[in-house]
């Protein structure tokens, strides 16, 4: 199903490799396939909680060997983006897990606990399964007073095997609720991931197929750029939705091994 100009491929992870860490298909024998055919292929997700590294290893467990250079996070583009605006030791509250905390702390940020908050330069937040009333109050105090404000994905879901839970989008609109001001978003449906895996693949656009199961994030992301785009119907988006989707997505399977084949 994958036209033969493509050369490589830009894969979602939740929705497209898994659900939560429970696998979508034979991922070893997928990934057999793919490099097979000769493609290149990074990983590129919204979901930020993890390290690069954290992510091989997932990987590897489940029968895929990746580099670190195969995977693109949100985190990474938001610590990427901030590390251009602000100077090194700059203070960051920041509402997230250890992908974004270690993403930072590799760029020079200081990273504040809620106690010291208000000393905060710029406010990060991504999704936290740790997040409490505490941090959301801290935040909120200091987006209101005009601290920027920058954030990981606006994904309102994420998908798990037991079905859709709050991703960092929802939480994001508390702070937004509260406030009235949106964060500059370092992932997905914003461009930034994809060139930067584009970069990472040093493959055109034109070559490069992008892969991912939410419409709104995955695909806008990758028409954004140019790619040609494949939808998979194993996480958030279906059929119905994206026979409506504008522009015409270029190809819709019902999973990556559907895909592949």
């Amino acid at each position: 199903m994958i036209p033969f100009h493509i050369k490589a491929l830009i894969l979602d992870m939740d929705g497209v490799i898994w659900r939560a860490d429970s696998p979508i298909g034979d991922l070893p024998e997928i990934f057999n396939r793919i490099e097979a055919r000769g493609l290149k292929y990074v990983f590129a997700t919204n979901n930020g909680t993890k390290t690069p590294d954290q992510y091989v290893t997932t990987l590897g467990k489940l029968g895929v060997e990746a580099s670190t250079q195969q995977v693109v996070t949100s985190a990474l583009g938001t610590a990427y983006m901030l590390g251009q605006k602000f100077p090194r030791g700059a203070k960051v509250f920041m509402i997230g897990e250890d992908g974004i905390r270690v993403a930072l702390e590799e760029k020079g940020f200081e990273i504040l606990s809620a106690k010291h908050a208000q000393e905060a330069q710029i406010v990060v937040m991504g999704i936290d399964r740790e997040v409490n009333f505490n941090k959301m109050r801290e935040a909120t105090l200091l987006v209101r007073r005009g601290v920027p404000f920058y954030a990981t994905n606006p994904d309102k879901t994420f998908p798990t095997p037991r079905g859709e839970i709050p991703g960092a989008g929802a939480w994001i609109s508390v702070i937004t609720t509260a406030t009235g001001i949106e964060p500059i978003y370092a992932g997905k449906p914003f461009p930034f991931m994809m060139e930067l895996s584009l970069e990472r693949l040093g493959v055109s656009k034109e070559e490069t197929l992008v892969v991912g199961d939410r419409l709104e994030t995955d695909i806008a992301a990758g028409q954004a750029v140019g790619c040609p785009c494949a939808l998979v119907l194993s996480g958030v988006s279906t059929r119905e939705q994206a026979e409506r989707w504008i522009p015409k997505i270029d190809i819709v399977a019902d999973d990556l091994t559907s895909l592949i084949q």
